[in-house]
């Protein structure tokens, strides 16, 4: 999507955010809308025509009228400080790894530094009535993570969570804390502090609700989604039978994810879940040496670092030989991307976009496998 002008970029964003906010739309039904316009001319359509486009009559009602008084606000939010952004999924800076999984947020909203988002992220999640051992072991697990480059990503709640937001300042490192609440509302408020020091640390608090949102026992399994989507893998601190981590678990094995679990006795209920985990088919680690070992040795490198490797294992194309189909290919990389995902970055339709992923299939230019297309290196 290309941005002409910074008052353009901001009519843009506005929209996006009244688009966003609509009520039972989500991503799927925001990329099947860009196939049709582009969002400075979807900005200008008629009730009847978003009608046509498939929106029930209570969706476009919201978007012609209560829309923007909830975009105008989290404007006015972000422009209260410098540090507070609105990160929309079509956005550059959008989490790399997130933007992969079904289901992700159209908007974040994040208070501290964004670019800790890019940088490569385990979550420690479990309880919050945690033991003493699970605290002590949540804390040094993050320790011992950020002392290798990496960034602990957790929910914020009181037990596990905190221990392991913890953890990780003291060692010196970067936190996340993704909440299900609006930024507005640190929760549980106990953490403020603890919040407050995160965002010292160069760390970030994330949210996909708008700033005003108050607590919801219906938001919190739902932010679950982005802790395990934003994170290379997911360790599990003791969780009972029906954790709010196990969801975090279902979650990032859906995503591909690997989830690591700390075992504990069959007569801890508090462990449960955990060692249900286990026979599931999780990995059983003592250790956090034995998680890195998994996730791969990434105490030195960003995503950044990590694309120029793989820069290398793809050679880039002869720069002086035309590329067909330029737009489609620069938006294939070396992770599987779905086709309706190029579809929603290029603006093509959809079977235009598959037409010309056979013609680049058919040059060598790009492979289909599991999950959509990679792009290919030849030379």
């Amino acid at each position: 999507m290309s941005l002409h002008s910074d008052s353009e970029a901001e009519n843009e964003l506005l929209f996006w955010i009244k688009l966003s906010t609509i009520p039972r739309l989500g991503i799927k039904g925001l990329q099947k809308i860009l196939l049709h316009d582009s969002l400075s001319s979807l900005s200008r359509y008629t009730p009847g025509e978003w009608l046509h486009l498939g929106l029930k009559p209570e969706q476009v009602q919201y978007l012609t009228s209560g829309a923007n008084k909830a975009a105008e606000a989290c404007l006015k939010w972000r422009n209260r400080s410098e540090n507070r952004f609105i990160l929309p999924y079509y956005a550059p800076d959008y989490p790399a790894l997130l933007k992969e999984t079904v289901g992700a947020p159209p908007l974040l909203f994040v208070l501290g530094n964004t670019e800790v988002l890019s940088l490569p992220q385990i979550a420690i999640v479990g309880s919050r009535a945690a033991s003493h051992p699970g605290r002590q072991d949540a804390w040094h697990f993050a320790n011992e993570f950020v002392s290798h480059g990496l960034v602990v990503t957790s929910g914020l709640a009181i037990g596990i969570d905190g221990h392991a937001h913890d953890g990780a300042l003291k060692g010196g490192g970067q936190t996340v804390a993704v909440l299900g609440t609006g930024l507005d509302h640190i929760y549980p408020s106990r953490h403020r502090q603890l919040a407050q020091r995160m965002i010292e640390s160069g760390g970030a608090l994330v949210s996909e609700f708008c700033p005003a949102a108050p607590p919801k026992p219906k938001n919190f399994p739902r932010r679950n989604r982005i802790i395990s989507g934003m994170s290379v893998g997911v360790v599990v601190i003791e969780a009972a039978e029906k954790s709010g981590s196990l969801i975090t678990a279902k979650y990032a094995a859906e995503q591909n994810r690997d989830v690591f679990v700390i075992p504990g006795s069959i007569h801890q209920a508090g462990y449960r879940g955990s060692n249900q985990l286990i026979r599931s088919g999780a990995s059983l680690v003592l250790n956090p040496r034995q998680v890195m070992e998994e996730v791969g040795t990434l105490s030195s490198w960003t995503i950044d670092q990590k694309k120029n490797q793989q820069s290398e294992l793809f050679p880039p194309f002869n720069v002086d030989k035309e590329l067909p189909f330029a737009e489609l290919l620069a938006n294939v990389g070396v992770e599987a991307t779905p086709v309706d995902i190029l579809a929603t970055r290029t603006n093509i339709p959809v079977h235009e976009v598959m037409r010309q992923l056979l013609d680049l299939e058919l040059s060598g230019h790009v492979v289909a496998v599991a999950g959509g297309y990679i792009r290919k290196g030849r030379g």
